[in-house]
Parts: structure tokens; C-alpha cells; sequence
């Protein structure tokens, strides 16, 4: 016995080195997807403090806790994470995971490629925040206009680092797109056609064409940047010799406005999942949802400018600008009503991925109302850069992409590691959560309509904006205790959570047809697929879904 090596044995424990080895060198989506969920959480973590510590120097006027340029640095860092290293891979990551499940297909596309993207991301990651340690981080805002990120108005080695990591993670990112765009099309179980896809598929088919399209524009935009830097370029710096700043806007937001429905639209896949399992009914108006998920895509492309409102592009433009801006509300809407109406008349269990749901459509419906004032450009010259516009972006990203992807997590935490995390924990998780939320953001509506700029290190002790400044410094740290609860419920789960079956929430998609993980090959056998709820079907043969208009 003492010469068969221990690898060998029944039920052998791979040594640590051996396991660690197997995640690095992984080409099987589910533990890139992983591996991408985990390091976007670490991201946020980071994110997180980032903010914790923006809220502590601004709790009160004439604060000197952090220096200027201290400051400065945070909160570009502390954007900058939340939109590159958090919300997009996040996403990219939960679309790794489940895609290929979802369309009973063994793996995506393009595996190799697949495992690049990741280290990619991962390095990209750690290139940012080298940054620190190199001379100082990035200091002129996540979007870095030009001439502020120029020589010679800034020589800061971060605004490189900058520049240089968001290069890798765009191309990353560019290459994770393709490869879910010729996985869905390609790689779909026989009987899953375009009109059986699930809406969250849906969502990520058309985020990834999002991605390819519009990632470029940052790309380019970066590239010119550090010619200007390094190689003495004149795209952005000065006008008398060619350079235009407003360039800079222009490629930014090219990039920038799709950027928000590439975190929003699979945030709307995640919500069109769980809203309907657990209402017990299939969603309402199913083709309306995907119709509005291309028009949206398409729109998209259509209203960079209203971002640039304050340029001073001419009215005509401004015009042109605000009604598209309104329109891209309409198939939003559409998708807030199909929820709704999903959700009435329904048997409603209200777990925490449910609460998550419920929020996000209360939320994110409060980001998108004030979007639409902001399409009012005579409204958007009077609170353009104060809070009012940190208060829409974050009840848009967070009460929208975070609280669908908390939504998410608890919804298919079961399958990603065949524990269930606990509903008690995850109830105090989400009322923290709701109360840290709406008491940072929802003031700053108030903060900004009373003229309080963005981005300013500290303040003078004018009326009220003392008061609300500390209000929303307390909800930031109260969001931060319901961060903590969430680690604690993920790690206590892991160790000692419930297990979990292979479909402990009677879902219909096929990813809850196989077991919980799943193994390597996804599935042992792929269920027939004959409607838009293959696992109806199996416990239902004499009520098939196509009676339901479901087919």
C-alpha cells in the first residue's frame, strides 16, 4: 500500500498546491466565472473603503482628515473600481458561470480565451493600484478629462497607470463579449432557440455586443491620452496647435453612455429570473422584455452628448440630445411594468433574493426618474457636477446593478457551491442594506439642488449642508455594516450552510437540471428542451407551456 501514491487513492485530497494550481491553470467557465465573481468582490471591498473614507473627511464642513490631493486620488480610484473592476466583471463573471448552463451547452466558445480575459482583469487590477505605490494613484476623476489628465497640468505617473490598466481590462473585456456572443449563438442545446433563450441570456447577448462596440471608443480614447503624455501627442492639450479637450468628452461618453446599460442589462437578466420563480408565474410579455432589451442597446449609441449638456455644443444638439435621452426611458419602462405585472396576482415568497428584486425596481426606478430630469437640459445646467448627480448615478448603479446582483447571489449561490446562505442573516443583510443605502444617496438629491459641488475636498459650513453631509456619512457606514453581514452569511455558509439540492427554489431554466455544483461536464444528460421553462415541462408533461403562449 505504501508504494501506490497517494493521488491515486479512492477519495484522495489533492494537495493545497495541487488545488491552487487548478484554478490557475482552469480553462472550465464555472471556475473563471468564479474567479471573476471573487476578485470583482474584492474589488468592491476595496471600492468600499475608498468611499467609507470620501464619507469620514466630508461628514463634516472644513474637514482636514484626508489632504487634497489624498482626496482626490480616493475618489478616482474609488469610481474608477466600482465601474471597471467591480460592476463589469461582476456581470462578465456571473454570464461566465451561467450562460453555457442556461443553453445546456459543456463549456463556452472559446476556453482559452475565456481564462485570458480573467488574468487580464486580474492584472489589470493589481496594475491600478500599483499606482499607490508608484508615485501616487490617479487623481483627476474615473473619467480623467483632458486637460486636466495633460501635461503639463498633471504629472502624476497614476493618470499612466490609469490609462495602461484600463487598456488590459478593455481588451479583456472586448475579448470576454465575443466569446459569450459566439457561445450563445452557437453553442445552444437542440430545441433552445433564440425565442426559448432565457432573459437573462437575452440581456447578456445584448451586453456583449455592447461591449464590443463600445469598449473601442475607450480604447482609443486611452491610446491618444498616452501619446499626448508620453510621446508628446497634441490630440487633447492645446487648441492652438490642433488639440481639443472636448475630443476627449466626445470618446469618453461615446464609450460612457452604453457603459451604463452594459451594468444594467444583465442586472435586468438577473431580475427577470428571480421575479418570476418566485411569483410562481412565467414572466409577463416575454417578447416585449427582449424587444426593449435591443432597442435599448441601440439607443444606447444614440445620447453620449447629454452627458455634455454644459459644453456648450449649441442648441440644436442639446435638443437632439434630450429627446433621445427621453426615449431610451420608454423601453426601460416597458421592462419595469413586464416585473410588475409578473408579480401580480402571483404566489410571492419573500426571500432575500426576492427583497433584492423588490428593492431594484424601487430603486433603480428613482435613478431613472431623475435620468429623465437630467434629459432636461435647462435642469441639467443647474445641478450639472453636484450631488444631485452622484445621487442618480448611484441609485442607477447601486440600487440598480448591485441590488440585482445581491439579488443573484443569493439566487444562485445554491449552485455556485451547493450550500444555501442563510435567510435570517440575508434578511438583516438586505434592511441594512436599504437603510445605509437611501440614507447616503437620497439627502444628496437635497446636497446638490442646494449647489454643494461633486468632488470637492471639503466645504464651507453653509445652511444645511453640514447636516445633510453628516446624514449621508452615517448611512455610508451603516451600508458598510451590511457589507460585513453579507461576508459573514457567505463565509458561515460555506462552512456550515444547509445543502442545497439540485433545484431548491423549483426554478425552470436548465442550470438547475444538474447537480449543485455542477460537475466538470455540466450535464450527465440535457433535459429536452420544448418551451422557455424546460423543467416545467419535465414535472408537468401534460401541461406543456406552449398552451400559455410560452413556446
Amino acid at each position: 500500500m505504501s508504494d501506490i501514491p497517494v493521488t491515486s487513492l479512492p477519495h484522495a485530497i489533492p494537495h493545497p498546491r495541487e488545488r491552487m494550481m487548478s484554478w490557475v491553470a482552469s480553462v472550465d467557465h464555472k471556475q473563471i466565472g468564479i474567479l471573476y465573481m471573487t476578485t470583482a468582490f474584492f474589488f468592491f471591498l476595496c471600492g468600499g473603503v475608498e468611499a467609507l473614507l470620501m464619507r469620514a473627511q466630508l461628514a463634516f464642513p472644513e474637514e482636514h482628515f484626508l489632504s487634497p490631493g489624498a482626496y482626490d486620488q480616493i475618489f478616482t480610484m474609488h469610481g474608477t473600481t466600482m465601474v471597471f473592476l467591480f460592476g463589469m466583471p461582476v456581470l462578465i463573471g456571473l454570464a461566465n458561470y451561467l450562460v453555457p448552463l442556461m443553453i445546456g451547452a459543456r463549456d463556452v466558445a472559446f476556453p482559452r480565451l475565456n481564462a485570458f480575459s480573467y488574468w487580464l482583469l486580474f492584472f489589470g487590477g493589481l496594475m491600478l493600484y500599483f499606482s499607490f505605490f508608484a508615485g501616487g494613484a490617479p487623481n483627476v476623476g474615473w473619467f480623467s478629462y483632458a486637460p486636466l489628465s495633460e501635461k503639463p497640468f498633471s504629472t502624476s505617473p497614476g493618470i499612466d497607470y490609469w490609462a495602461l490598466s484600463l487598456l488590459v481590462l478593455g481588451i479583456g473585456s472586448v475579448a470576454a463579449g465575443i466569446n459569450l456572443i459566439v457561445t450563445i449563438l452557437t453553442l445552444r442545446v437542440k430545441g433552445m432557440t433564440i425565442r426559448r433563450l432565457p432573459l437573462f441570456v437575452w440581456m447578456t447577448l445584448v451586453t456583449s455586443i455592447l461591449i464590443v462596440m463600445a469598449l473601442p471608443a475607450l480604447n482609443v480614447d486611452l491610446v491618444m491620452l498616452l501619446i499626448d503624455r508620453k510621446l508628446g501627442g497634441n490630440f487633447f492639450a492645446m487648441a492652438a496647435t490642433g488639440g481639443s479637450a472636448i475630443l476627449w468628452q466626445h470618446f469618453f461618453w461615446a464609450f460612457g453612455h452604453p457603459e451604463v446599460y452594459i451594468l444594467a442589462l444583465p442586472a435586468f437578466g438577473i431580475i427577470s429570473e428571480v421575479i418570476p420563480v418566485f411569483s410562481r408565474k412565467a414572466i409577463f410579455g416575454y417578447g416585449y422584455i427582449a424587444a426593449s432589451t435591443v432597442a435599448i442597446g441601440i439607443l444606447s449609441f444614440a445620447v453620449w452628448a447629454h452627458h455634455m449638456f454644459a459644453v456648450g455644443l449649441g442648441r440644436p444638439w442639446d435638443v437632439a440630445f434630450a429627446a433621445g435621452s427621453m426615449l431610451i426611458a420608454i423601453p426601460t419602462g416597458v421592462k419595469i411594468f413586464n416585473w410588475i405585472a409578473t408579480m401580480w396576482g402571483g404566489s410571492i415568497r419573500f426571500t432575500t433574493s426576492m427583497l433584492y428584486a423588490i428593492g431594484f425596481l424601487i430603486f433603480f426606478t428613482i435613478g431613472g426618474l431623475s435620468g429623465v430630469t437630467l434629459a432636461v437640459f435647462p435642469i441639467d445646467w443647474q445641478v450639472h457636477d453636484t450631488y444631485y448627480i452622484v445621487a442618480h448615478l448611484h441609485y442607477v448603479l447601486f440600487g440598480g446593478t448591485a441590488f440585482a446582483v445581491f439579488a443573484g447571489l443569493y439566487y444562485w449561490f445554491p449552485k455556485f457551491t451547493g450550500r444555501m446562505l442563510s435567510e435570517r442573516l440575508g434578511k438583516w443583510n438586505f434592511w441594512l442594506t436599504v437603510i445605509g443605502f437611501n440614507t447616503t444617496f437620497m439627502v444628496q438629491h437635497a446636497l446638490g439642488i442646494l449647489g454643494m459641488p461633486r468632488r470637492a475636498w471639503t466645504y464651507p459650513n453653509l445652511p444645511y449642508w453640514g447636516i445633510l453631509n453628516l446624514i449621508s456619512s452615517i448611512g455610508a457606514f451603516i451600508l458598510g455594516i451590511a457589507i460585513l453581514v453579507l461576508i459573514v452569511n457567505i463565509w458561515v455558509s460555506l462552512k456550515h450552510g444547509e445543502r442545497a439540492s439540485d433545484n431548491p427554489w423549483g426554478a425552470w431554466s436548465l442550470e438547475w437540471a444538474t447537480s449543485s455544483p455542477p460537475p466538470p461536464e455540466n450535464f450527465e444528460k440535457v433535459p429536452p428542451v420544448r418551451s422557455r421553462r424546460p423543467l416545467w415541462d419535465l414535472v408537468h408533461p401534460d401541461d406543456p407551456d406552449w398552451l400559455h403562449g410560452n413556446a
